[in-house]
């Protein structure tokens, strides 16, 4: 992947930054993993395009990520490009109705932002997202949600692009959420996604957003780095809760420990590998199981070697 002759082809067919064996470290928040054989960063939904099909037209692996927020990627490193959202971040507002506004966000924009947006311009419906790490795409991608609410309760459309560089836009009742998941083909990204909000008042608003806020201060650790919750909820307990149940709160592997505030949580207490992690994730597992007989199901997303 990072052989001279494919290298000239990159710098001659794709203007944006791109970093060759890049420590995958840098742009996780657990701060764990290898090196990816390349790292492209567009600016642009071209941009991205045109990367695509660059790498499928050479049979060249590739994934996209967002801020890196639910990702963790193995200390082998990925065998392949890491195409990073991150510089998608346009913003747009449409009038729907009297009442009614969509909110078009590019799939690098922070949550954090896309909150504060909306409250700026007195549209209420987000405000369950306010301190959810991570970015527009990925919260799309996951179905993210909090609180009674998720994604798909606000959704309007997604803007989807294709390994052949083609652009669609899917309206809400075409596409198909479950929960943590929305359903794509395999080769499609999320490029951006309109949200259908309503009108509300601006104090109200930034109320809501400020008492979730301080709920999530209260209950997550985030004074350490993690990738948010490890294991989706199953059905009727919260993974948290079987976690502590099963005794397994400040249990560590190597510098991976189960966080003592949120069992649900996997902290980085300063050097942990991919693998600390990992191992970690096997123990809570099979303990859960031996204790609950419930199999916890993740809801990060695994990438790379051993």
């Amino acid at each position: 992947m990072t052989n001279k002759a494919l290298i000239r082809e990159v710098e001659k067919a794709i203007a944006c930054p791109v970093l060759y064996d890049e420590s995958m470290k840098q742009h996780t928040s657990m701060g764990v993993g290898g090196k990816a054989d390349v790292f492209f960063s567009p600016t642009g939904a071209d941009e991205l395009a045109r990367i695509v099909m660059f790498l499928k037209d050479r049979d060249i692996p590739f994934v996209a990520v967002g801020n890196g927020t639910n990702v963790i990627v193995k200390d082998g490193g990925y065998r392949g490009a890491i195409l990073s959202l991150k510089g998608l971040r346009k913003m747009g507002l449409e009038k729907r109705d009297a009442e009614r506004h969509a909110v078009f966000a590019e799939a690098g924009v922070g949550l954090a932002a896309l909150v504060q947006y909306c409250a700026e311009e007195m549209l209420t419906g987000l405000e369950f997202a306010a301190g959810i790490p991570g970015s527009v795409g990925g919260a799309v991608k996951m179905n993210a949600g909090a609180y009674g609410w998720e994604m798909k309760d606000v959704i309007e459309k997604v803007c989807l692009l294709n390994d052949a560089g083609g652009m669609r836009d899917v309206e809400r009742a075409a596409l198909k959420f479950e929960y943590r998941k929305l359903h794509l083909n395999t080769d499609e990204i999320i490029v951006g996604a309109s949200f259908l909000l309503e009108r509300g008042n601006r104090e109200s608003i930034r109320a809501e957003i400020s008492r979730i806020l301080a709920l999530r201060k209260d209950k997550h650790p985030l004074d350490y780095r993690s990738a948010g919750s490890i294991f989706k909820n199953p059905a009727k307990t919260p993974a948290g809760r079987l976690i502590e149940e099963a005794g397994l709160k400040g249990v560590r592997s190597g510098d991976a420990q189960v966080s003592e505030k949120h069992g649900n949580f996997i902290i980085n207490l300063g050097q942990a590998k991919a693998a600390d992690v990992l191992d970690l994730m096997a123990v809570v597992k099979k303990k859960v199981f031996e204790k609950k007989g419930i199999v916890l199901e993740e809801e990060v997303v695994i990438l790379g070697e051993d």
